[in-house]
């Protein structure tokens, strides 16, 4: 079979040369076939009008096309060029992708040519000497081409085919000859000899289309072949929105769902349906709601075009068209929306828009993108299956505009109007599932676990039938009934009366064994009240207090190794999450318990990282629990929806070997609603001593999106530094409530990682080096075996198999480092670590500057006097500028401070009291506009007649202010 390539023209190609022309040529490659056209001198808009044809061997290959611009004395240069496989040929219509102008790409990514031209090509196989070519008979001889009347030269071979000459063969036929060549094709050429078959049987048996295969006299250029319009609309009507989706199903690869756009989310919405319903009711052609929509909006002229699928891919596309309705600020304009499915699984559908809106001010600069995403939604209490819609948008700017900002928060404030319109129309279409139901769902989830009914005197028969005290029991009735039949003997050797020592060896073997099994069935009967106790002592025990509230079902277990000898186990489960310890209840002799138990760990202020579980067995082969296998949550790396149930693979030697497994149910929810964000940060700004501000939902999201986190995760801060390795990295450390994360993109090289506060061991600073370019060094060593998947960021890994990482050349430095030790005393430190760490901070000087960390004594240096006033007032009326105060506000308000904002005087010793403040200054004081950081401490003179205020002020956006500090000092 041939593939024939017609290479008609090109036009708006780059200019290559200094006088703005270019010498264009063609090359064509197909494996190791190799051909191209004649040079056209000095043209942006060339003619070529050749053709070529290629043996196909392998459906595989690709037909690769480039136009390059040719050079005298250098390498030619290169100007775009075009990639098309052989199959996507083969399975269009007709065999023929017809006659198109296809765009030609740069090499790289980031060419200095974005716009490398178009080139107008006909490619299609020619159908007329296939069974002759299976034979070989028939080689290809160049020719050339008759264009407009002249006779063009070409360099190569070429051909020309007629449009209407066919060959008339019978498929029967067809099939002998493929069936007697069988033997003798390569694999490869058996695969394409079954493809041909299948074409030349898919045409109709009745109908047959017969020409007379000549040798060409005079090669004419075929006209371009132009596809009936009317075929291709029922080709695209003929398949119903099922069946696309089904082929949509067929096609899919297993690629991950989209996540949210980073303009925001529009609509947010869990509904009683699932989600191919919910799909056919917003996509499909025959759903009445997207009218009622239009409606309701008040679009008119809406017009949905056909679903289709896209040319060279696998997406299922459709253009609609409408009238927008007019705002306050724009009149009704046209619109256009293409539609694309980017994915369809049966159970996860993914749809992108892009709307094109060319009538309203700068219109040709932007597109607004959304993402239609369903997905399978939570079980509610009913037990039906729901789906959640999730719309997110963005703005793709196609150019540069000074108004972007303007015309972002305009669309923005219109599509959350125009979403809040659409959300209310879908409800009245689909029953949406209140957030409350979700609750009620967990509730009758746990309610509905029962333990398992089992009295203990089954538990006692099953737990004490086995060899050791069925033998225990035997040995001591028959040293009882001895006792009663033997008759006394005569004393003799050592014995005296009432003591009658063993005469033989025999008699202390049977002795030593009594005793020991008496105290293995002690033991086993110590070890049965024990468990008999912590029989489900956590079972139904609420959490106390408000905050983040972790509840776990404890299903059942499976395949938990054996290591009794009597092939079972006596398992129990202990869960420990946040410094937390529940333990389940002790299952005798199964392997396979189901033990339907419920526990509640309260409340906690941060929110939870890791779940750590592991089952041990009560009764070991040695006397002691030991362990059967062990598992962990880790929250941020797992959906909380995915958690409702799951089974999670136990890790060990014992447990791996057989496939052990716990069903869990996790719920994970907070009872403090909306202000733990602020709350939070309200925590940490008084361990910092810096003003730390609320992120926005956007950059919330994009910092989720960037390390794959859960919704609940919140930036707290970022900082830019380096990351110490061979050679240092610059990027930004990202500071969150659970991680510690650095990302960085170096000329297209991204390095990224993250690792919990909980993995830290300790935090380190190293002195300024000429490597770290005088910056000092904070270096975390995290826990042994802990971190791994963030090692290709760490500097290095300890004898102890700990990884240490190392950032330096913070902005400002000290800020960074006490935001990273607050969050790391608050997650990972004991209490008994957070009291000697205190005790510590104690013994150092009363108060610490905000930037260098110590503060010097009065004695340290030397102080000028700015202010000296006498005044006929109370020692207490003046300290109520310092008293936090509408006076105090006034005046530094007057005196220039912006944002001025201060927290409670806090008592740091007998008679010592600390505070921070922050304030921006104003434009008259400072031109910078500058921020400032201050503590400040007060306490009672020696004399206990007055009060002293010592101040360190750093100031933050001046030039060289990371390398000073103001200090002050107020008498009354």
């Amino acid at each position: 079979m041939r593939l024939v390539v017609r290479v008609i023209e090109g036009r708006n190609l780059p200019p290559m040369d200094p006088n703005g022309l270019s010498d264009p040529y063609v090359k064509l490659q197909l494996g190791k076939q190799r051909f191209k056209t004649k040079v056209v001198k000095k043209n942006l808009n060339p003619t070529w009008g050749e053709e070529f044809s290629f043996k196909v061997e392998d459906l595989k290959e690709e037909l690769v096309i480039c136009v390059l611009d040719e050079d005298k004395y250098f390498n030619d240069d290169f100007v775009g060029q075009l990639k098309i496989p052989v199959s996507k040929v083969f399975d269009s219509e007709n065999k023929s992708l017809g006659t198109s102008w296809y765009s030609l790409k740069p090499k790289t990514k980031k060419p200095k040519n974005k716009d490398c031209g178009e080139i107008l090509l006909t490619i299609l196989f020619s159908q007329n000497n296939a069974f002759l070519e299976m034979d070989g008979d028939i080689d290809y001889h160049s020719s050339s081409l008759k264009k407009n009347g002249d006779v063009v030269g070409t360099e190569s071979p070429s051909r020309s085919v007629s449009g209407g000459s066919n060959i008339s063969i019978s498929s029967s036929i067809l099939q002998e000859v493929l069936s007697s060549k069988e033997e003798k094709l390569p694999p490869a050429a058996k695969s394409f000899a079954e493809r041909i078959a299948q074409m030349f049987n898919s045409t109709s048996a009745s109908t047959s289309k017969a020409t007379d295969v000549s040798e060409p006299q005079e090669p004419v250029v075929a006209p371009p072949e132009v596809p009936d319009e009317n075929k291709i609309e029922d080709q695209e009507l003929s398949g119903s929105f099922d069946e696309f989706m089904k082929e949509m199903q067929s096609r899919d690869v297993g690629n991950e769902t989209p996540s949210n756009l980073a303009g925001g989310v529009l609509l947010d919405q869990v509904y009683a349906i699932t989600p191919e319903k919910l799909n056919w009711i917003i996509f499909s052609p025959d759903s009445c709601f997207p009218k009622t929509v239009a409606e309701a909006q008040g679009n008119t002229e809406q017009q949905f075009g056909p679903w289709k699928f896209d040319s060279g891919s696998d997406s299922l596309k459709r253009v609609v068209t409408y009238i927008k309705a007019p705002s306050k600020l724009i009149k009704a304009v046209k619109a256009t929306e293409e539609q694309t499915y980017l994915k369809a699984d049966g159970e996860v559908f993914v749809v992108l828009i892009s709307v094109n809106t060319p009538d309203v001010p700068y219109g040709s600069c932007f597109r607004v993108e959304l993402l239609y995403c369903i997905t399978p939604g939570p079980e509610v209490a009913s037990g039906e299956q729901t789906s959640q819609l999730t719309i997110s948008w963005r703005m793709n700017f196609l150019q540069s505009t000074m108004m972007k900002g303007m015309i972002e928060n305009g669309a923005r404030q219109g599509l959350k109007d125009s979403f809040e319109l659409y959300g209310s129309v879908l409800s009245q279409h689909v029953k949406p599932v209140d957030l409350k139901d979700m609750v009620s769902n967990k509730e009758q989830v746990l309610a509905s676990l029962q333990i398992e009914p089992r009295s203990d005197w089954k538990l006692a028969l099953q737990y004490f039938g086995n060899f050791t005290v069925v033998s225990t029991v035997f040995i001591g009735v028959y040293v009882l009934v001895h006792i009663w039949l033997a008759m006394p003997s005569s004393i003799q050797g050592l014995e005296f009366v009432g003591l009658d020592l063993p005469d033989s060896i025999g008699e202390v073997i049977v002795c030593g064994i009594l005793v020991l099994q008496c105290e293995r069935v002690l033991e086993l009967l110590s070890r049965f009240m024990q468990a008999r106790v912590q029989k489900s002592s956590d079972h139904g025990v609420k959490a106390q207090g408000d905050g983040w509230v972790l509840t776990v079902a404890l299903m059942e277990g499976s395949n938990l190794p054996a290591v009794d000898s009597s092939g079972f186990c006596d398992p129990y489960v202990v869960f420990t999450c946040n410094g937390q310890t529940r333990t389940s209840s002790i299952k005798f002799q199964k392997s396979d318990p189901l033990w339907n138990e419920i526990f509640e760990f309260d409340a906690m202020e941060d929110p939870p990282s890791v779940l750590d579980m592991e089952v041990y067995d009560f009764d070991g082969p040695f006397d002691e629990a030991m362990s059967l296998g062990y598992a962990e949550i880790n929250f941020l790396r797992s959906d909380i929806s995915d958690l409702a149930d799951v089974l999670v693979p136990l890790k060990g030697k014992l447990a791996q070997a057989c496939q052990s497994k716990l069903h869990l149910r996790i719920f994970l929810n907070n009872t403090k609603g909306n202000n733990v964000v602020k709350e939070y940060l309200s925590k940490m700004e008084k361990e910092v001593g810096t003003k730390i501000n609320v992120r926005s939902p956007q950059t919330n999201s994009a910092f989720q999106k960037l390390f794959g986190l859960p919704l609940e995760e919140f930036l707290i801060n970022d900082f830019t530094c380096h990351l110490r390795r061979k050679m240092p990295l610059q990027g930004r450390l990202f500071l969150s409530a659970r991680i510690i994360g650095f990302h960085s993109n170096l000329f297209g090289h991204k390095t990224k990682f993250f690792f919990l506060w909980e993995d830290i061991e300790d935090i380190q600073v190293s002195p300024p080096t000429l490597a770290s370019m005088g910056s000092p060094i904070v270096v975390i060593t995290l826990r042994r075996g802990r971190g791994m998947d963030a090692r290709h960021g760490a500097k290095s890994m300890d004898a102890e198999g700990r990884l240490k990482f190392q950032f330096h050349s913070f902005v400002s430095f000290n800020v960074a480092h006490r935001t990273i030790m607050a969050l790391w005393k608050a997650r990972a430190l004991s209490p008994e670590q957070k009291v000697r760490i205190v005790e510590e901070e104690s013994e150092t000087k009363i108060l610490h500057s905000e930037e260098s960390g110590s503060y010097l004594g009065t004695e340290d240096v030397s102080m000028s006097e700015v202010y000296s006033s006498s005044l006929c007032v109370p020692t207490n009326f003046l300290m109520e500028l310092f008293g936090g105060g509408d006076l105090e506000r006034k005046i530094m308000e007057k005196a220039g401070s912006l944002s001025y904002s201060y927290t409670p005087w806090e008592s740091e010793k007998p008679d010592v009291y600390q505070r921070q403040i922050y304030f921006r200054f104003d434009k008259s004081i400072s031109r910078y506009r500058g921020e400032v950081t201050s503590t400040q401490q007060k306490y009672l003179l020696p004399d206990k007649k007055g009060w002293m205020v010592e101040e360190v002020m750093t100031l933050h956006g001046v030039p060289l202010g990371d390398y000073f500090n103001v200090r002050n000092v107020y008498l009354s």
